[in-house]
């Protein structure tokens, strides 16, 4: 595993001093790209710089897509800029929706690849039930490897980070709620809050259904792709964030709590890829695509995710950013 780049190091110290907040990234096809505040790291060494292929060109247009939200966006990118640095022609599809909707486009062909995480894709394409998910985060990965390949699709190595759910709230939820620590301490005398998360929750045993069955929530679920603006509003009392949202760096503002159950599985991201583009891709692409993600840390794509959520960056600006101050392009 690669150490995060410098520049992204030394943001982290900045975090907890952000006092705004930014809506969610788009697909970057519709507006112009913005660059990035940070400068670069030092010059890339030789030995890391992605070699451009001339070769490659000639294997055909690659479709990289990506779910509907910033995290996505930026991977589908660091994707599909990787495999423009090797010298391939590239289409994106970088606002598919959900993930049945992105799962149905690479089963059909519509895309060739696209990031999903390893316990979404056990859960939502593979009905195994989320107990029976592997709380280790390789054979997490190993187990939805092996149901891919029934599928015609190769999942290539999973990153370093997980983005879990975590429940949030506002600081003052949390104080009116006796400052509980865990999602159990939470429940066990708030189990009517309203919560807010993503549409497809609603019907998910790795979500909405599994809390209840697993802490007995009884509470309103509320259908939003806002997070932590719902909580700013008031639209719901809790939501559902990723482990990787930067908000949560705002310790005097939102709080969470510790899924003390283990409920959520791992949510590592493999790179799902059709096994006959893999073919054309080869074993030195694959290599490549697997080390640029190598550098993919919890702490670094927090920090990612801030550059787009929080200082209004494009998706495509920064993940060029990641590849520049980790040393693989120019």
């Amino acid at each position: 595993m690669t150490s995060v780049p410098r520049s992204i190091l030394a943001i982290l110290a900045a975090l907890c001093v952000v006092l705004g907040l930014a809506a969610c990234g788009s697909d970057d096809e519709a507006s112009p790209d913005s660059a990035p505040s940070t400068p670069a790291a030092s010059a890339p060494e030789e030995s890391k710089v992605i070699k451009s292929d001339p070769a490659n060109a000639g294997k055909g247009t690659i479709t990289v897509g990506s779910k509907n939200f910033t995290e996505q966006y930026i991977l589908g990118e660091v994707y599909a800029q990787t495999l423009e640095a090797l010298g391939y022609k590239v289409r994106r599809r970088l606002n598919l929706g959900s993930e049945q909707v992105a799962y149905k486009a690479l089963r059909g062909g519509d895309i060739d690849a696209y990031p999903e995480y390893t316990g979404t894709a056990l859960t939502s394409f593979f009905e195994v039930k989320t107990k029976d998910v592997p709380p280790e985060a390789d054979a997490a990965y190993e187990l939805a490897k092996e149901k891919y390949k029934a599928a015609g699709i190769t999942a290539l190595a999973r990153t370093p980070f997980e983005n879990t759910f975590i429940i949030a709230s506002t600081k003052e939820t949390a104080e009116a709620a006796g400052n509980p620590k865990t999602v159990s301490e939470l429940f066990a005398k708030n189990p009517d809050l309203s919560i807010s998360g993503f549409p497809e929750c609603r019907q998910r045993q790795d979500c909405l259904l599994g809390l209840r069955d697993t802490y007995g929530y009884k509470g309103k679920f509320v259908s939003s792709e806002g997070k932590f603006s719902d909580l700013d509003s008031g639209q719901s009392k809790l939501t559902l964030a990723f482990s990787t949202d930067p908000q949560l760096a705002l310790k005097d503002k939102y709080a969470a709590y510790e899924d003390d159950k283990k409920f959520f599985p791992p949510y590592n991201i493999s790179l799902g890829v059709k096994d006959e583009m893999v073919q054309k891709l080869g074993p030195e692409t694959i290599e490549t695509i697997e080390r640029i993600q190598a550098g993919l840390t919890e702490e670094a794509m927090r920090e990612l995710n801030r550059r787009v959520e929080l200082d209004k960056q494009k998706p495509k600006a920064v993940a060029k950013a990641y590849l520049s101050e980790s040393g693989f392009v120019e």
